[in-house]
């Protein structure tokens, strides 16, 4: 896959999105954000994803995460990038960031078990680039890191477990599935 444009596009709105205006950082980290959605992008590309599945994965969190005067929508990213684009990052918004962490997490959950295979795509890429992340920032601090979430250690891995795991049920031809169970090997280990 080339750069294109419609990928210019999604790199510039993702970087808006999460940088320019929410200046959002990695927890616990003091690193941009956009990284995420960049490594995403990255990691779809290099599972052969085509050009929206690539799109989506750079903006799956525009939606949830963009500020309320330049909210983004999905009518938006449709305009901006058509309805399978706008259709990807919807499916992997969670819908109520107002519930409580175990309620949101169980609701996505059930969600994934509804994902079309581009959906559960940009969902392994998603969950690759979060779980590597808090693997490396254990390796670094050890405990501390769990203490950025709304949950304790085990209730975190356990998510991430669930997740994968059910990622694997429902599509068990995934193109990342090797990785994602690397992934979670790893963090049973630091159970």
């Amino acid at each position: 896959m080339i750069l294109t444009s419609k990928i210019e596009k999604a790199i510039r709105l993702s970087i808006e999105t999460h940088e320019i205006y929410r200046k959002q950082k990695r927890k616990p980290r003091d690193i941009p954000y956009i990284t995420h959605p960049i490594t995403v992008g990255l990691i779809l590309a290099r599972a052969g994803a085509d050009e929206d599945v690539i799109c989506a994965g750079l903006l799956h969190d525009t939606i949830e995460d963009s500020v309320a005067e330049k909210k983004v929508t999905r009518e938006m990213i449709k305009k901006k990038f058509g309805e399978n684009v706008a259709d990807l990052v919807l499916s992997v918004t969670e819908q109520n960031k107002e519930l409580p962490w175990e309620e949101r997490k169980k609701e996505a959950l059930e969600h994934i078990k509804t994902f079309s295979h581009d959906s559960l795509l940009v969902k392994s890429a998603d969950t690759l680039s979060n779980v590597s992340e808090i693997l490396d920032d254990y390796e670094e601090s050890g405990e501390k890191v769990f203490k950025n979430f709304n949950a304790s250690k085990g209730k975190v891995i356990q998510n991430y477990t669930a997740v994968i795991n059910t990622i694997v049920e429902c599509w068990p031809n995934n193109p990342l599935l090797q990785d994602l169970q690397n992934k979670k090997s790893l963090l049973q280990r630091i159970v």
